[in-house]
């Protein structure tokens, strides 16, 4: 039931198409991806510590995106004015075991983000801000596809069967859904501005509260938005806890949430595919959850996420490959 609770869980923070030719296209010596067909039918492998590994093609992969609008910004590519992409988490989902991982991605990763010109017309790839590539497009669809491509390249390759992004204004609804939800403060990092958020306390959220909690940050603070990403998280759990409880107890609930948050999405997964997912995973199947390795810095003016690129990519081989005997 955890995968289960999970896939409705990621519509926090927002929250089976076919799978392309997977490659780990960073790499240049023994860890890099090589291409060895031995056919016409057989997967891409590629060489890892001595060993040959496919990309385990059961794998469906779904990219939720928290953007810092309030509405869809009704724009163009290339004007910058569609918002960021202020939380984004990749939810793997092996259809053939149930097994379920959920990877946060830091807002801050500097990664290659395709930009534009105020015609539309690409300019290319610079290393810059993740959370910067959902800005560049249409408020919709382009803005979603344009994140997708940031993470896909972030993740050597792995390819993203479906985007889920989510504006501020459907968080209250989150909590209205379950009837509210009760979390501990896990820190002080609210408590100047919202003394009610002391480490420890128990509150409530609802419709009121709840964007203070997994959106506030002081922006002043080096490396804020870390603390944040671990607020998010609590949030997370507590809210499918309690969206267990209503699915246990009415089959329709991923099918009313879906309708309740139309008006503040914007996706490409359809609600009979997400409702059947949710439906296909029946028991706890096993379940992971990991941040892209990393660290923050400083950077010249605003606070930046390094990924660890050597972490990563075990941490890929491991999630998504499986060993060829």
């Amino acid at each position: 039931m955890k995968a289960r609770r999970v896939i409705i869980g990621m519509l926090v923070m927002a929250l089976c198409g076919t799978l392309g030719t997977v490659g780990c296209q960073k790499k240049s010596t023994e860890t890099s991806a090589k291409s060895d067909k031995t056919n016409e039918e057989s997967e891409p492998t590629i060489q890892w510590q001595g060993k040959k590994w496919e990309y385990n093609k059961n794998i469906s992969n779904y990219l939720f995106v928290g953007v810092d609008t309030r509405e869809q910004a009704d724009t163009r590519v290339g004007r910058t004015d569609a918002g960021q992409a202020d939380a984004l988490f990749l939810l793997s989902v092996n259809r053939k075991s149930g097994a379920v991982t959920m990877i946060s991605i830091p807002r801050d990763t500097m990664t290659a983000v395709e930009s534009f010109d105020l015609e539309g017309n690409s300019l290319g790839t610079s290393t810059d801000h993740i959370s910067l590539s959902y800005g560049y497009g249409d408020g919709g669809q382009k803005s979603c596809k344009l994140t997708q491509e940031a993470v896909e390249n972030l993740m050597y390759g792995v390819p993203i069967q479906g985007f889920f992004a989510l504006n501020l204004d459907g968080l209250p609804e989150l909590s209205k859904s379950v009837g509210g939800i009760t979390v501990t403060v896990p820190d002080d990092s609210l408590v100047d501005q919202h003394p009610e958020f002391t480490a420890g306390t128990e509150v409530t959220l609802d419709e009121g509260n709840t964007e203070i909690f997994v959106r506030s940050r002081d922006t002043e603070t080096s490396q804020s938005a870390i603390a944040r990403l671990g607020r998010q998280k609590i949030y997370i759990r507590a809210f499918v806890d309690k969206a267990k409880e209503l699915y246990a107890e009415d089959a329709g609930y991923a099918a009313k949430l879906y309708q309740a948050l139309t008006p503040y999405m914007v996706t490409n997964i359809s609600q009979d595919r997400l409702v059947k997912l949710v439906q296909s995973i029946d028991q706890d199947k096993g379940y992971e959850e990991w941040t892209i390795p990393g660290e923050g810095v400083e950077g010249e003016s605003y606070d930046e996420y390094h990924v660890d690129d050597d972490a990563l990519y075990e941490q890929i081989i491991h999630t998504f490959y499986k060993e060829v005997k």
